[in-house]
């Protein structure tokens, strides 16, 4: 489907679908506040920097945040993780509550090998969204490649707690299992 999508409509294709309200909380009340107020909303996260003049209102600043990890997604596409990482974490600075960026960047760190950030990203994404599969599933991945055994068990599991018929998560379990033993 992706793939007949990006051939008509270009890498661009998923700015045409409608809004899906999977927009984080922290950013769902952020464009509330904005509303009501009918003031700019700028970035005051430390070590951020704000989009352009720091005068960006909410939607432009998703809009940015969006643009920059769809960027991420062509990159990671065409297997270039490292320049991927980049445009994920310039999204993240414009952005930095979005759980799916942060799975994203963490799959970059896995094909680069860069296990512990892989892991810190993983492990921010779910203090954000506590039953993220992928982020659990993936940090279990870094686990594993840092020989944290224990807690890559319990990061599979946590997964099979949600999703019983994971057999990627199984397959990946009993593998984790012989290697404890």
């Amino acid at each position: 489907m992706t793939k007949a999508l990006t051939e008509k409509d270009g890498l661009n294709w998923r700015n045409k679908l409608p809004v899906i309200p999977t927009v984080p909380l922290s950013v769902r009340e952020k464009l509330n506040e904005g509303k009501v107020k009918g003031d700019k909303i700028t970035l005051t996260q430390q070590n951020h920097s704000p989009p352009c003049d720091g005068k960006a209102s909410s939607t432009d600043v998703i809009k940015r945040a969006l643009s920059l990890k769809e960027e991420g997604n062509a990159l990671v596409k065409k297997g270039d993780h490292k320049s991927a990482v980049e445009k994920y974490t310039e999204s993240l600075k414009v952005n930095p509550k979005e759980a799916t960026t942060l799975t994203n960047r963490a799959l970059c760190y896995l094909s680069l090998k860069m296990y512990a950030e892989a892991k810190r990203d993983c492990s921010e994404a779910l203090r954000l969204d506590y039953n993220n599969i992928k982020a659990l599933y993936r940090r279990a991945q870094a686990q594993k490649e840092l020989k944290d055994y224990t807690a890559c068990v319990a990061d599979l599991k946590a997964i099979l707690k949600i999703d019983p018929k994971n057999t990627a998560v199984q397959k990946l379990l009993q593998e984790v299992q012989k290697i404890k033993k």
